[in-house]
């Protein structure tokens, strides 16, 4: 196995935006009177904005046409973009911070692969749009995690085969994504327990000795 580059998911992973994503969906669904909690909301994680409203209407009690679906994602992403504004470059830790720097010194070239369309949005407020050699986000793929063609392109970015890349994911969704493109997986937060994952880890740092 020669690894030459590694593809992060980025919510959960390099920063957490979690909480920003879960408030404004529950906002979105309170203003519809649908039932959502933290357990729906794990349910979400590594799907699309578009997945993820079907799983949130499962609770609704009429249905809801295309342009009342896209209204309520429009509505719900702006509440989140309302809640990205507060972040900086604190909400990169520092062990993230000095093992990307320590990956990047070993000269392994690194990308994002997520599924969000604020990816870029987001890596400018915690000061790393510049740092990573490619990004493959939301607005470049037609179909999100589990299908692979998120890390797929990033991979095709960084100019390198697919088993030649890592992926760090937190998700299962990510890990089944990565699996089903035929790159080495690393799990890391929830999905450090995913039978699937190649690698299971509990700290962003043992990345450096999987490298």
């Amino acid at each position: 196995m020669e690894i030459k580059g590694i593809i992060f998911d980025l919510d959960g992973v390099i920063c957490s935006t979690d909480e920003y994503h879960y408030q404004a969906w529950k906002k979105m669904a309170d203003h519809e009177g649908i039932y959502f909690d933290r357990k729906i909301n794990e349910r979400l994680r590594g799907v699309s904005r578009a997945a993820s409203l079907e799983i949130i209407l499962e609770k609704a009690d009429r249905q809801y046409s295309d342009e009342e679906k896209l209204e309520m994602m429009t509505k719900k992403n702006d509440l989140y973009k309302e809640f990205l504004s507060s972040m900086t470059e604190r909400d990169v830790s520092s062990e993230v911070s000095d093992t990307l720097n320590a990956l990047r010194a070993k000269g392994l070239k690194l990308a994002i692969g997520s599924s969000s369309q604020n990816t870029k949005l987001i890596l400018s407020r915690i000061g790393l749009l510049d740092f990573f050699d490619g990004i493959s986000d939301g607005t470049i793929i037609s179909q999100s995690k589990p299908n692979p063609e998120v890390f797929i392109k990033a991979a095709g970015i960084l100019q390198l085969r697919n088993e030649n890349c890592f992926v760090v994911e937190d998700a299962e969704a990510g890990i089944d994504a990565a699996v089903a493109g035929g790159f080495h997986s690393i799990g890391i937060g929830s999905a450090s327990s995913y039978d699937k994952a190649e690698y299971k880890i509990n700290s962003f740092k043992e990345i450096i000795d999987l490298v």
